[in-house]
């Protein structure tokens, strides 16, 4: 009380200006002011019932219009609460509409509800004996497009992805332990197709003796026809030296018949185009390669040693914003 006397006994001086009450005169009349002014109530009947709305009450009839029609015992007790349905009081908890996903508000609630849903199920037999990759059954996915299709959402092919991950490693769940939830999910998401009715069709050499053979590299594509020959070489109807000034991109070219000591017994007809000069002669090398090995499917270990076979997936690394290239950062300056 001595705390708050500074401020009241403000206030009441403000009040006895007002009503030109002799406040200083007696102390006894300043503690009777005092008293007066901490239990008056400032906000009467009359003034709330201008500025707010009148108080709800919720008892007898007094129901909501939404709740008018259902009688109470049909109402849950989550309504009520733990008072009795008669009284139906302010500590009435309303219900509300709760989404029945809980991504319901993010932007693609279908595909968010698949990845939870895979991701429960992982969890759960996470536990479970598993085989190694190259043993797991073989499973054909659906693709991006059909998965598209499916929850009608435009799904980026990194996020679905992540449900391929997943189902992956579902997949590789012992066969004889799999609980019948996994082969339900794994299922869902499998093409109607034969994965072992999947197989390359291999290549021929056709009537005239070519054989066929296609390469890429970084932006660079090349298509070879392979044929006996004296082994002559014509890229994009030129030949070697012309199509390749460099010396490096000529013997990449034809690294794949120096290799395997076939240079002078096939001739190479080769369309290269896209990207640069390397590119496209390393392009025209694997392409050569798998021609090759058409012809002589014997020299697949030879070509795998030379490094023709395998297709270099490198590519120039993006440049990124406030580097000089993709990495190199400018030079610091003190001053």
């Amino acid at each position: 009380m001595d705390s708050k006397l500074p401020i009241l006994a403000f206030r009441v001086k403000s009040l006895c200006r007002t009503c030109l009450c002799p406040l200083r005169s007696s102390p006894s009349r300043k503690q009777a002011l005092l008293q007066k002014f901490c239990s008056r109530q400032f906000t009467t009947t009359n003034s709330r019932a201008g500025i707010a709305a009148p108080p709800i009450d919720f008892s007898g009839d007094n129901l909501p219009e939404a709740l008018q029609g259902v009688q109470e015992k049909e109402l849950p007790e989550s309504i009520y609460g733990s008072a009795d349905p008669g009284s139906f009081a302010a500590t009435t908890n309303f219900p509300r509409v709760v989404p029945a996903s809980p991504s319901y508000f993010t932007g693609k609630p279908s595909f968010t509800d698949n990845l939870i849903s895979v991701q429960a199920i992982l969890r759960k037999y996470q536990t479970l004996p598993t085989l190694a990759p190259v043993e797991a059954p073989r499973a054909a996915w659906r693709t991006l497009s059909q998965y598209r299709v499916m929850v009608g959402e435009p799904v980026k092919a990194s996020k679905y992805y992540k449900i391929i991950e997943v189902l992956r490693r579902l997949n590789r769940i012992h066969p004889a332990l799999m609980p019948e939830e996994v082969v339900a999910a794994i299922n869902h998401y499998k093409r109607d197709v034969d994965p072992f009715a999947m197989i390359r069709r291999p290549q021929t050499v056709d009537a005239d003796g070519r054989s066929f053979g296609a390469g890429r590299r970084k932006a660079s594509t090349a298509k070879v026809y392979l044929v006996g020959g004296e082994g002559n070489v014509l890229v994009n109807g030129k030949p070697l030296n012309q199509a390749f000034p460099r010396l490096h991109d000529r013997e990449s070219a034809i690294w794949a018949l120096k290799a395997t000591g076939r240079i002078n017994k096939y001739n190479v007809w080769a369309i290269a185009g896209g990207g640069g000069l390397t590119g496209q002669a390393e392009s025209v090398m694997l392409a050569v390669a798998k021609a090759l090995m058409v012809h002589e499917p014997a020299l697949k270990p030879a070509l795998r040693r030379a490094g023709c076979v395998t297709r270099d997936p490198r590519r120039v690394e993006r440049k990124k914003p406030g580097h000089v290239k993709a990495r190199k950062m400018p030079s610091w300056v003190k001053r």
